[in-house]
């Protein structure tokens, strides 16, 4: 807790960057530097905070697509010369061919994060042994097209975004559904040549790093449970049909979210959440958080507009709109305060400095952060 008097926050003890996040950026930033004279892009932005993608831009990084992979430069207008940065979402098997063939090397310029590289080793993996992959995830997202890419190359594969999908999914398991739907339903969101009568008998889930772990643990149980009852496994039996992939959960993603679960067991009037607006693992803090009580996404300082508005961002309408009166007439008001994995601590510093700004504060944020460093 920052203790200002009348104005007290309390900190998620996990948030900010990541070590991905952290890694890619160092690479990116080593490679402008090491490179001067060079064209240099980037394939898609580099990770989900504008004021990170605004900062390399302004380093000269040119973008090749946006965060969806509509081209806003042509494969074509580049030579092997050029250098391309893979974002830490990774990329498509596909594109990383296309750039190889032009003659760019892609390896030397990779900034995949490796947890998101570990969900594809442990796809090979039980794709090896003939199950088929289950990727929870959002299927516009570029790291789930990046991992679709990966494991439909080796294994079915089929995308499904939550658990109500989760459950349609079990119906063409248990034959419950027809499967001639199954094709319509999970447009594409399934690998060329998917066999729905076979390729769901052998089963294994994997997921987007950036989705709520429990949401992941939840639809893995699930469809463990209705194998389980499909097949009448037992626990000596079970890996017949259903690979164990617990640990492809990211520990960062994990730790973030169970510390903002733990920061809501403190009573307080209001959560503020910092993040771009875009970022998949900050709108599920913010999901948290809603739960819970009065919560405001926003991207930066600058959306607190007074002590009396803010504007942020509405994840249910995808818009930002103005919340008047949202700091209450009380002392002292509390605050909970987190960012997520791709949003630097300058920018949660600047929410801290803003706000106490309003407030006649006991004691400067200078001097509780000397008294933090002192302890």
């Amino acid at each position: 807790m920052l203790d200002f008097g009348p104005l007290q926050f309390v900190l998620a003890r996990h948030f900010g960057f990541c070590y991905g996040v952290e890694n890619a950026i160092e690479i990116a930033f080593k490679t402008v530097q090491e490179n001067p004279g060079k064209r240099i892009f980037l394939l898609s932005e580099m990770i989900h905070n504008p004021q990170v993608n605004a900062d390399l831009e302004a380093h000269g990084v040119i973008f090749l697509q946006d965060t969806f992979g509509k081209q806003a430069i042509s494969f074509e207008e580049l030579n092997a010369d050029d250098i391309v940065i893979i974002p830490a979402f990774g990329t498509t098997l596909a594109i990383e061919k296309k750039l190889n063939d032009i003659g760019i090397q892609t390896q030397k310029y990779n900034t995949t994060c490796p947890f998101v590289e570990k969900v594809w080793n442990r796809s090979e993996v039980i794709a090896k042994k003939n199950y088929t992959i289950i990727i929870h995830g959002k299927p516009q997202h570029e790291e789930t097209r990046a991992t679709f890419s990966h494991a439909a190359a080796a294994a079915p594969s089929v995308v499904i975004k939550n658990m109500q999908e989760a459950i349609e999914l079990a119906g063409y398991i248990t034959g419950e559904k027809p499967g001639e739907q199954f094709y319509n339903e999970f447009a594409q969101q399934y690998s060329e040549g998917f066999d729905v009568k076979k390729d769901l008998q052998r089963i294994g889930v994997v997921n987007q790093t950036t989705m709520l772990a429990s949401d992941t643990q939840a639809i893995a149980d699930f469809l463990k449970q209705t194998m389980i009852e499909k097949y009448k496994l037992t626990v000596q039996n079970i890996n017949g049909h259903f690979a164990d992939t617990r640990d492809t959960l990211c520990y960062a993603t994990n730790d973030n979210q169970s510390a903002v679960s733990g920061m809501l067991q403190v009573p307080a009037d209001l959560a503020i959440i910092v993040g771009g607006y875009n970022s998949s693992n900050t709108s599920h803090l913010v999901e948290l958080c809603e739960e819970k009580l009065p919560s405001y996404f926003i991207s930066n300082e600058e959306k607190i507009l007074s002590s009396n508005e803010i504007l942020h961002f509405d994840l249910h309408n995808k818009m930002e709109k103005i919340t008047h009166n949202y700091l209450p007439n009380k002392k002292p008001v509390r605050i909970l305060l987190t960012s997520g994995a791709s949003c630097p601590d300058a920018l949660v510093e600047g929410v801290i400095r803003k706000i106490t700004s309003y407030y006649n504060t006991d004691k400067t944020s200078e001097e509780l952060i000397n008294e933090f460093e002192l302890n």
